[in-house]
């Protein structure tokens, strides 16, 4: 019965959204204690620079293999299955051939790359020699294990995400940060800083764990399938080739921001990586949320042709996402030093590195509004069927990135790096915005930009408020302890948020509307608002 209650259906994408929203929420909190307890254990040195390049490696054959296939293609072909006349039958053989191909595939690439992890971890981390390359090669190993469980748990938390049950499928990654924090607090003194990669590894299980659980529960019943010829793997394999290529250009994007990264003094690549996972914070729970909750309903409105609600969609979710992340971007803009001291300044983390890390956070932070919507874009193609427009558009930025850390490396170093990934971000969302404009034919940008108006007035007004309060409330608190800090971040945040909401209730935003009214039918009992999704398009 509480497994039942717990995997409910979404019934509206705003809805959704709040759900994903919160546990994201909920997950990138455990994620800044993670990183804080990493970076008062550790510091920025050999360790963590080992550690963070470790991960390149496995996630890169991860996203290739496993995300490649999945994220584009298996919602769509999903949907369609149960649409077909034998419905919960074909969806589950479907399933379950998909999760023996990427268990099969996932698990020979696992040994393969643990048979030659010391050359290609001379190749991820050129900079890193003797001991910290031992350390790279050794991580990498450990961690290949994780990513056999990670690859399992993705088809799980798809088939999770195509039935619109996203409670567990938002849950499972809370999990996996708290294997790391156990990885970090209780395997390191047994096993030394092995038991950092061993933290990984138990993170991945349980996150596999859950979503299995929550897929059973459906009534989900494992089936020995390995059909390559099967017209759904083929479909599914037609889609999957752009975008493997498309993710394989974002990986090597990251490799070689990673190789750049090395040949920085020693804490470079941890300042980096500790920026981009704080920008991620509100990224990963506004962008990715939205993207995933209307997922299935942009594919379902392009299986059944009703491409007029599949607009209307689109624009709506832009204009949501508009309206959360602007207000954020003021927050984080105004906010960084305060953000990163609370997040990772401890123990070895000193006062210079915090500088670093904020400015370069700073500049991510100018393209936050890019980071979150290319999420959004991306799966409207996918749900079109089409991976080869954001291959295109993700391989043009990747090339504006690389030139442009490299260019800038050598006189801004991490500064470099942060701002290469918000100017490729802002290309790539012009790119991909244009091709769908074009293809759809519009993207009701009129009632976008007058939303956009209004959203910018009322950031505005919330960014004098946090300048104003910052100064005030020194005179009352002490910044010289944690939480002094922590408390002038809240207040001034807090009361800068305020502003905002309140300027757009005002203006009666219908963005603000219906995120009040998610957040209302989600804690709330009894309160039960329609979905507001227009039917019809305008110019």
């Amino acid at each position: 019965m509480a497994l039942k209650h717990l995997n409910g259906e979404s019934k509206t994408i705003a809805g959704a959204a709040v759900l994903l929203g919160f546990f994201s929420f909920a997950s990138r909190i455990v994620g800044l204690v993670r990183d804080r307890i990493l970076s008062g254990e550790f510091g920025a040195g050999d360790i963590l620079d080992a550690y963070y390049a470790a991960f390149k490696l496995p996630d890169f054959v991860f996203n290739l293999l496993v995300v490649g296939a999945l994220s584009a293609a298996f919602i769509p072909l999903f949907i369609k299955a149960l649409q077909s006349k034998e419905k919960e039958a074909e969806a589950w053989r479907f399933s379950s051939n998909v999760l023996n191909l990427i268990g099969v595939f996932s698990l020979a690439s696992a040994i393969l790359m643990a048979i030659f992890a010391q050359p290609l971890a001379g190749l991820i981390a050129p900079g890193f020699v003797g001991e910290k390359k031992e350390l790279v090669v050794a991580f990498t190993r450990v961690m290949l294990i994780g990513e056999c469980f990670l690859s399992l748990s993705v088809v799980f938390g798809s088939v999770l995400q195509g039935l619109k049950r996203f409670f567990l499928y938002a849950t499972a990654p809370i999990f996996y940060n708290l294997g790391i924090i156990i990885g970090a607090l209780f395997l390191v003194p047994i096993f030394g800083p092995i038991g950092l990669a061993w933290g990984v590894v138990l993170g991945t299980f349980v996150h596999c764990l859950i979503q299995m659980i929550g897929v059973f529960g459906l009534g989900y019943r494992y089936q020995w399938v390995f059909n390559f010829k099967d017209r759904a793997i083929v479909e599914m394999i037609k889609m999957t080739g752009p975008r493997v290529l498309g993710l394989a250009v974002s990986q090597v994007n990251i490799v070689i921001t990673t190789v750049l990264a090395s040949l920085l003094p020693a804490g470079g690549l941890t300042m980096f990586n500790f920026a981009s996972n704080i920008a991620y914070f509100p990224i990963g729970i506004i962008g990715v949320s939205y993207a995933v909750a209307i997922f299935p309903s942009l594919s379902e409105y392009a299986e059944t042709k009703q491409i007029e609600k599949l607009i209307s969609a689109v624009s709506s979710g832009v204009r949501q996402v508009l309206f959360l992340i602007v207000p954020c971007s003021v927050v984080f803009l105004l906010l960084r030093a305060q953000i990163v001291r609370v997040v990772v300044g401890a123990g070895k983390f000193g006062w210079e590195e915090t500088i670093i890390t904020a400015d370069a956070l700073a500049l991510i932070t100018i393209g936050f509004f890019a980071l979150c919507l290319n999420f959004l874009l991306v799966r409207a193609f996918f749900a079109l069927h089409d991976t080869l427009t954001p291959f295109i558009a993700g391989l043009i930025s990747a090339l504006v990135n690389v030139a442009a850390a490299w260019f800038f490396l050598s006189r801004y170093g991490v500064l470099a790096l942060g701002g290469a990934m918000s100017f490729s971000a802002v290309v790539n969302f012009i790119l991909l915005w244009v091709a769908l404009r074009v293809r759809l034919g519009t993207l009701e940008e009129t009632k976008i930009l007058r939303s956009l108006a209004v959203i910018t007035v009322a950031g505005l007004f919330a960014g004098l408020t946090i300048q104003a309060v910052k100064p005030l409330i020194v005179e009352y608190i002490s910044l010289d302890t944690f939480f002094g800090v922590l408390s002038q971040g809240l207040i001034a945040g807090g009361l800068g948020l305020a502003v905002y909401l309140a300027i757009t209730l005002v203006f009666k935003l219908p963005e603000a509307q219906t995120f009040t009214s998610a957040l209302r039918r989600k804690f709330l009992r009894g309160y039960q608002p329609k979905e507001t999704v227009p039917t019809t398009t305008a110019t």
